[in-house]
């Protein structure tokens, strides 16, 4: 299981593939996971915002949990999988816990109960009921999707919960990560992908970025450089990316990037689940043309 000194790196949360009829493609996932497991990345999350949660049963999460330990296993990989368990039911967040946790999983990602917009006592409590299963937990803080906000007083006492390894901040900009990192907290990962390098700048110990799932070894070259001192290396690849990755999300996650995939042949289709839309033709293009102005391969 992970512990703090894990929580460092590029983690990419991955996309659930599905055939036409909208089955899940456990073909193309098995390929598309055997092909991110040749990078050298620290953790794999399945079942996040990019996974597409809220239309994807617990029982294809279930197998797409053993499915991601066995390819690891025989390539003899030993990549971290993450498990989203987050829900806005304190029960049911604490029982799909219980479950990962007997699965395998090495640390549950568990979001800000969403719709519900609970008081931030509650807030605290459903982070304490959740860390008792004794598996590691990372907070995932994304406000703009769960209608609630974290305070830092709230989120610091939620990170001293022994169980509590780190933090994923998508809270869209630098404040929290900066006033964080004025105390003596747990480190926090990057889920804001186009605040990754200036998020590396304040103090963040990685990142949990979607749009690494194309370009990944430039990603893993961004933090590396950083983390051996090269903050304008970092930054100067970066910024090649930059483009690419303000279209990924111009549309919601994960259209754009399952197209891409397609693309790139590492799944089928890009057939996502309603209220899910695919990418636009406009975006694709836009996309493409993207990509060949880099001048890198997808």
């Amino acid at each position: 299981m992970l512990n703090e000194q894990h929580v460092h790196g590029i983690f990419i949360p991955v996309i659930t593939p599905f055939t036409h009829d909208n089955q899940l493609d456990i073909h193309s996932y098995r390929n598309y996971i055997t092909h991110l497991a040749t990078y050298d990345i620290q953790g794999l999350v399945i079942n996040g915002t990019t996974g597409e949660s809220p239309t994807v049963s617990w029982d294809e999460v279930k197998l797409m949990i053993q499915a991601a330990q066995d390819i690891l296993a025989n390539m003899h990989k030993n990549i971290p999988v993450i498990v989203g368990t987050g829900t806005n039911d304190t029960n049911l967040t604490v029982s799909r816990t219980e479950s990962a946790a007997e699965l395998g999983a090495d640390a549950a990602l568990v979001v800000t109960p969403y719709y519900s917009r609970p008081t931030q006592e509650g807030i605290l409590e459903h982070f304490r009921r959740v860390s008792q299963v004794g598996i590691p937990v990372i907070v995932y803080e994304i406000p703009a999707r769960t209608g609630t906000r974290i305070l830092v007083d709230t989120l610091r006492r939620i990170m001293e919960i022994e169980e509590v390894i780190g933090l994923k901040d998508s809270s869209g900009g630098l404040d929290l990560l900066t006033t964080l990192k004025q105390y003596d907290t747990k480190p926090i990962l990057c889920g804001e992908d186009a605040y990754f390098h200036a998020m590396l700048c304040k103090g963040a110990a990685g990142g949990m970025l979607a749009s690494a799932n194309i370009h990944t070894q430039h990603f893993i070259e961004v933090y590396q450089r950083f983390a051996a001192g090269d903050q304008n290396g970092s930054g100067g690849i970066f910024s090649m990316l930059e483009s690419m990755i303000h279209l990924l999300f111009e549309e919601p996650v994960p259209a754009p990037l399952k197209w891409l995939l397609a693309q790139q042949g590492v799944i089928a289709t890009e057939q996502v689940r309603l209220p899910l839309m695919p990418a636009t033709d406009r975006l694709k293009q836009r996309l493409m043309d993207s990509i060949s102005h880099l001048k890198l391969p997808i």
